[in-house]
């Protein structure tokens, strides 16, 4: 269980818009720390097999997204898209969903994932190693929430979604909530 476990710290090689740089493809690399991302931080971290598959474009992504003010409004300060996709992919994949407020990470090599213990191999789909589906409450680096899809294997032949869907997130977040305002 990852809950009250601190995150592990990886370097990310990402792809920033820099116009000094000029030309058709204004980007430059900047290598970003996980720590950087959390530390100080109230985030909701969310991962997924890939970018531009069905589930992640169609529900996951777009709905936290829709849902970014509410979760805003539960004491969430930034929330992160990670999969074990380059940064060129990520970039395109924000672009062509239309991201104004989730903001999505490269994972390329997979090492953040490995180390969260969520790396699983997708050989049967085509995709060689990836992430399994999961969400964590990120507080200053440390997890608070932690969710993650049923039936974590390699080669898994379905394609599990709801734990970590933002609907159930915020409902945990907006449960806690109340459970705390009924303590007090």
């Amino acid at each position: 269980m990852m809950i009250g476990k601190k995150t592990p710290n990886v370097t990310l090689k990402t792809r920033v818009r820099d116009e000094s740089v000029g030309g058709d493809n204004p980007y430059r690399w900047e290598m970003v720390e996980t720590d950087d991302l959390f530390d100080g931080k109230r985030v909701i971290l969310f991962s997924l097999p890939g970018a531009f598959t069905p589930t992640c474009s169609t529900y996951q992504l777009p709905d936290f997204e829709k849902m970014y003010d509410d979760f805003k409004k539960n004491g969430i300060d930034e929330i992160y898209c990670i999969a074990v996709n380059d940064a060129f992919v990520m970039n395109a994949w924000a672009k062509q969903q239309g991201l104004k407020n989730v903001k999505v990470i490269p994972d390329g090599s997979g090492e953040f994932t490995r180390k969260m213990g969520m790396l699983v191999a997708k050989d049967n789909l085509g995709f060689g190693m990836r992430s399994w589906r999961y969400a964590a409450v990120i507080d200053d680096g440390v997890v608070e929430k932690w969710f993650e899809e049923p039936g974590y294997s390699d080669n898994c032949e379905t394609d599990p979604y709801g734990e970590t869907s933002p609907q159930n997130v915020i409902d945990k977040l907006v449960e806690d909530v109340t459970d705390d305002q009924k303590a007090a």
